[in-house]
């Protein structure tokens, strides 16, 4: 691993050696004596290793820190202290630093904090590009739905106190929807707390929502808290409500009406702020009727519902969300493009995402085709009493092995695999059907 370093010590000795150090090592190490020498080389190189001494003859050791960290948040910043200078040290944490180091410094513990901290800030930086991603991700998705319905994400985000309630097919964006309407509404900047009601049983899903006191129940040890607090002044998001237990289901309406709740064994009341939205792919309405489902709970949740179509009846958003899911460098051919608007799409847009995903790696940067996709062939209209006849399996074979080898790029062995047959047999059709491929 090739990490660039760079000590900031006014010590000619130690910096010297701490140089000569990590180029043994392997590393690109540059030293300055000054804090304006050292922010100078930070601008000039990247970096991604402060070794920063407190005491420098030109500035104060904080402030430097805040310096560097202004020049790249992402820098691990490795404080060297003397003994003395432990308050600064511990002020210095606070500003960023990633670890304090005490001199003398052992060299065995001075390298194994580099590679930490260079590590920390990778991290970082890989987290700020996976979130500036979802961000983008987000606001193309978010643009596909029809104008009509993003009306509505906008109007339950403008309502931030009123419970939301969305239904809809598994795979309509449930899930997606309820972070647009946290993400638009007064409530972005506290937290967005998700659980789902049909993972956990019931004294399990009760803790985790309430939380509990120590010794509720066996394992309970310590106190914990609850989804509920951890949600603070955000969203609470509750998936599958149609699932939830039915000795739950009235302590949930105790919290939407009068915004109170109790631990697991405790007797104090808490107050809870969050905003609740919760999701079903059930028809609320006959689980009240079969007695599964509380119905003073469903007609307060029912305030406002988003019903999310399904895929197959918002045909125009297919292509515009097959759009929003193509990773970067990832195209769709036109036949492709014909294939995604033909096809039924009973998982809906999770359907949709996972086979565009799933394609892109197939086509490895070639432009993805059918083939790629992996999509059964429509059936044929049975009410047209002018349909074409059947072709014979022949003919199937030989327009399957032409689709593959197009989509491969003329790769045979990438063709068999589109094929889900061994390469070898796919020489033996290859001459019987008299295919000729460019190539190989």
């Amino acid at each position: 691993m090739t990490l660039s370093v760079l000590i900031i010590d006014d010590d000619d000795v130690i910096r010297e050696t701490l140089v000569e150090y990590f180029e043994a090592l392997g590393y690109t190490a540059r030293g300055a004596a000054t804090a304006a020498e050292g922010r100078r080389l930070a601008a000039e190189h990247a970096v991604d290793v402060v070794l920063l001494d407190l005491r420098l003859p030109d500035a104060d050791g904080v402030e430097t820190l805040d310096a560097l960290r202004e020049n790249d948040p992402d820098v691990g910043i490795l404080i060297l202290s003397g003994y003395a200078d432990v308050r600064v040290a511990v002020a210095a944490m606070h500003h960023g630093a990633v670890d304090v180091l005490e001199k003398p410094v052992d060299l065995d513990l001075l390298a194994a904090a580099v590679v930490r901290g260079a590590e920390r800030g990778r991290l970082r930086r890989e987290v700020a590009v996976l979130r500036e991603r979802e961000r983008e991700s987000a606001a193309v998705n978010a643009s596909a739905f029809a104008p009509t319905f993003d009306q509505l994400i906008t109007l339950a985000a403008k309502n931030a106190d009123v419970p939301v309630l969305l239904q809809g097919e598994t795979g309509t964006g449930k899930g997606f929807v309820a972070r647009q309407i946290h993400d638009r509404s007064s409530r972005q900047s506290a937290p967005f707390v998700e659980i789902n009601c049909a993972s956990l049983s019931a004294i399990f899903f009760e803790s985790e929502l309430f939380g509990h006191e120590r010794g509720a129940f066996t394992d309970a040890r310590q106190v914990k808290r609850g989804l509920l607090e951890v949600a603070g002044d955000g969203t609470l998001f509750l998936d599958e409500i149609a699932d939830l237990a039915l000795d739950v289901q009235p302590k949930l309406l105790k919290v939407i009406e009068e915004h109170t709740f109790r631990r697991m064994g405790g007797t104090t009341a808490l107050y809870s702020r969050a905003r609740i939205i919760v999701a079903t792919h059930q028809h609320l309405a006959t689980a009240v009727a079969e007695g599964r489902f509380r119905a003073d709970l469903f007609y307060r949740l029912q305030v406002l519902t988003i019903t999310l179509p399904p895929l197959r009846e918002q045909r125009a958003q297919i292509l515009p969300l097959a759009d929003a899911a193509l990773p970067r460098g990832a195209a769709l051919s036109e036949r492709a493009r014909d294939a995604l608007g033909n096809y039924a799409w009973p998982g809906n847009i999770r359907e949709l995402k996972n086979t565009i995903w799933r394609a892109a790696i197939l086509a490895d940067g070639q432009p993805i085709a059918p083939a790629h996709l992996g999509l059964p062939t429509p059936k044929v209209d049975t009410t047209d009493a002018f349909r074409a006849p059947p072709r014979s399996l022949a003919d199937a074979e030989h327009t399957a092995i032409c689709d593959a080898l197009a989509a491969s790029a003329n790769n045979r062995t990438k063709a068999a695999q589109l094929l889900g047959i061994a390469r070898s047999t796919l020489i033996e059709k290859l001459k019987r059907h008299d295919i000729v491929d460019t190539n190989e």
